[in-house]
């Protein structure tokens, strides 16, 4: 088996035009479709649900459920907002600047950029309480080359050790990055 590609990544919103209007209006995602249903095709539970699709870009399909008759929505408390988050790319820091002029003339709170040598990010909270990430690249060349030559040895210190391993120290040291290869 060879996966192909993300078909959809699916999160619960709190109102779905709501939603759809967030993503479609500050972000450009293009609305393609919305299924609405009284059961849950997969287990037959009465449930009724709208399911919201929106394009992400090349493919990517973010996808919403509003369910109305469920407990008002929530988040794991013992995980920091900052970990769960979906990210999005742009194509430049021009666009990442556009957007967040944008989405603060819109009234919404935007932190960054911030800069992680490779890429640069904004992030925000859509209607929902879902943390956002726009992110430009900026890396170098040969930059992603190196990290994915050091990523095993990456993983399996912290694996052994649970402290941040050096191998890619370049990354926040300031100083210019040369490829060990």
């Amino acid at each position: 088996m060879k996966i192909n590609r993300i078909h959809h990544v699916a999160y619960r919103c709190k109102d779905a035009k709501e939603t759809v209007e967030f993503y479609r209006d500050l972000l450009d995602m293009d609305f393609q479709l919305a299924i609405a249903e009284d059961k849950v095709p997969s287990t037959g539970e009465p449930d009724p649900y709208m399911h919201v699709f929106l394009d992400a870009g090349q493919g990517n399909v973010l996808a919403f459920f509003e369910i109305p008759n469920a407990p008002e929505m929530g988040r794991d408390t013992n995980t920091p907002a900052w970990v769960q988050h979906i990210a999005f790319e742009v194509g430049s820091m021009d666009e990442l600047t556009e957007a967040k002029d944008r989405l603060e003339a819109a009234g919404v709170d935007v932190l960054g950029p911030t800069d992680h040598t490779i890429f640069k990010s904004i992030y925000f909270f859509d209607p929902n309480g879902h943390r956002i990430e726009l992110a430009a690249n900026t890396d170098k060349p040969g930059m992603l080359n190196e990290l994915k030559r050091v990523a095993p040895d990456m993983l399996d210190e912290w694996a052994r050790t649970k402290k941040a391993p050096n191998h890619a120290a370049w990354l926040h040291s300031g100083e210019d990055f040369k490829s060990e290869s």
